[in-house]
């Protein structure tokens, strides 16, 4: 835009860099001029003055991530409401693995959370396992059952399993030789 009154303008303010500022390579990085700019200001926070009485809620300035667990308050608004875990862990670990221990007898499966569709299964009282095994409920019966349920796992392309061990249940023993065998033959636990 042309100036109204030519007898006022001014040509424009040539810059020149300071010869501390100047490139000294050809890099990217060194082609940008550095300033010297002041310190930022620094910012504080308040919270506000604790409000008192039955219908004022005091606010904080805290953040709350999504994954948090729940707050005794919000668990009594929504107590129906399932936690983050109970929601997703269905389709981040899909296989879970149940065993279950007789006094006959040991049965083993793995089955599809989403769709509750049993992928494999062992036990030692299949006709196969009854009339070989000498006894079904020993350490040798239960590596059998591992490795059954390994290679049935593997033929259904599932490498991958889950087991949620229930409260108060130790992962040793006939479980743990179990899942050892499991592990032994390539499937991962997660």
């Amino acid at each position: 835009m042309a100036s109204l009154h030519p007898a006022k303008a001014t040509p424009p303010p040539r810059h020149s860099i300071s010869p501390s500022l100047r490139a000294s390579s050809l890099s990217w990085s060194a082609s940008i001029a550095v300033s010297r700019l002041p310190p930022p200001l620094r910012l504080e926070l308040h919270s506000p003055a604790p409000a008192h009485g039955p219908g004022n809620r005091q606010q904080s300035l805290v953040v709350c991530a999504a994954w948090t667990r729940r707050s005794r308050g919000e668990a009594e608004q929504r107590p129906n409401r399932k936690s983050w875990k109970q929601r997703t862990d269905m389709y981040m670990r899909p296989f879970l693995l149940n065993v279950f221990f007789s006094k006959r007898f040991v049965h083993a499966k793995v089955m599809h959370r989403g769709t509750s569709k049993v992928i494999a299964v062992a036990t030692t009282n299949a006709k196969d396992l009854r009339l070989t095994l000498p006894s079904l409920v020993d350490d040798n019966a239960c590596r059998t059952i591992g490795r059954l349920i390994a290679e049935r796992s593997m033929d259904a392309d599932v490498f991958a399993l889950a087991y949620e061990p229930k409260k108060n249940e130790r992962i040793e023993g006939k479980l743990g030789i179990i899942i050892d065998t499991i592990k032994e033959h390539g499937i991962i636990f997660v």
